[in-house]
């Protein structure tokens, strides 16, 4: 009978993290062995196939067109390795470790995280906040939740709002907002990192494309969010981020025209990974708290004009 392992395990584990990381050196890291002995792996896996495997260059090791073609299924297949022996000991089902943003960390999930805990007190919640893309096949990762069009690599993404966006301002900055052609007049504040396009907001509401919108510059997402409330300038914001800084009134949606983007917030999972229980209790969740979020802000719009809400919509905060 056919061997259907004709290399070593740890030899197929080393061409999986090579080809997704491009190096011999997280592959020595995560399996304990010399970089020259991954080295060894490849070779000896190459010479048993009777293929080459990478492109080797001054870059790094680039996966050939039939390695790059198999590199899901196996990446998917060391995932659902993790997660049965994971199953198999019973370890971490008390354990929720989610990676995030900045942006939606500090300005949407932080006040929120509460409520799920008193939801879920099985549950223990580990954040990871970092702007790095974390690689969620990694054992110790359950899921993430990121910002763009949901067409990730190596993950299933399902998508759980975030899409429209506006920009938003500090009460006293939109008191020299009488139109949107006054834009041109006031800082607007330029985040570095967005995804959103002031050039398709820009078209929808038929701001003139040759007026100059110029303002400090940041790198940070969460500090252009905290610029807009301290009142440096007008920024563009998804309506997901803004909508608690809105509700409070330490912003304010000067137009009150939103755009929908390509873009969205996607809850993420490494493919292969078990759908257990503690990513159906966040999914859940997550799918009753983000339209709360924005029930809250329409709430507040409905309050303001004396408009009665027929179904009783509660804020962000349960109120």
């Amino acid at each position: 009978m056919t061997n259907p392992f004709p290399i070593p395990l740890n030899a197929v584990r080393a061409i999986e993290i090579v080809a997704r990381r491009g190096a011999l050196a997280p592959a020595a890291e995560e399996l304990g062995v010399t970089i020259g002995a991954v080295s060894q792996h490849l070779r000896r896996a190459e010479e048993r196939l009777g293929m080459p495997l990478f492109e080797r260059s001054a870059a790094g090791l680039r996966p050939l067109p039939a390695l790059k073609t198999a590199l899901p299924q196996l990446t998917a297949g060391f995932a659902a390795l993790a997660e049965g022996l994971a199953s198999l000991r019973g370890d971490d089902d008390g354990v929720l470790n989610l990676t995030v943003g900045s942006v939606f960390a500090s300005r949407w999930l932080i006040w929120r995280i509460a409520k799920f805990a008193r939801a879920h007190p099985e549950l223990d919640v580990r954040l990871n906040v970092t702007a790095t893309m974390v690689d969620l096949s990694r054992p110790d990762v359950d899921c993430g939740i990121r910002f763009g069009l949901g067409d990730w690599p190596g993950v299933t993404a399902s998508l759980i709002g975030g899409t429209s966006y506006q920009p938003v301002c500090a009460p006293r900055v939109a008191a020299r907002l009488n139109s949107i052609a006054d834009l041109a007049r006031v800082p607007v504040i330029q985040d570095q990192t967005t995804m959103l396009s002031w050039d398709a907001w820009r078209s929808s509401v038929g701001l003139d494309p040759a007026i100059k919108l110029s303002g400090p510059v940041y790198s940070d997402a969460s500090l252009a969010f905290d610029a807009a409330i301290s009142e440096q300038g007008v920024l563009m914001a998804a309506d997901m981020m803004s909508a608690d800084a809105v509700s409070d009134g330490r912003l304010v949606r000067p137009f009150g025209k939103a755009v929908e983007g390509p873009q969205g917030y996607w809850l993420v999972v490494g493919r292969g990974k078990r759908d257990n229980a503690k990513l159906r209790a966040l999914r859940a969740w997550l799918a009753q708290e983000v339209p709360a979020s924005v029930c809250g802000y329409l709430q507040q719009q409905r309050d303001e004009a004396g408009v009665a809400d027929p179904r009783g919509c509660m804020d962000s905060h349960g109120r």
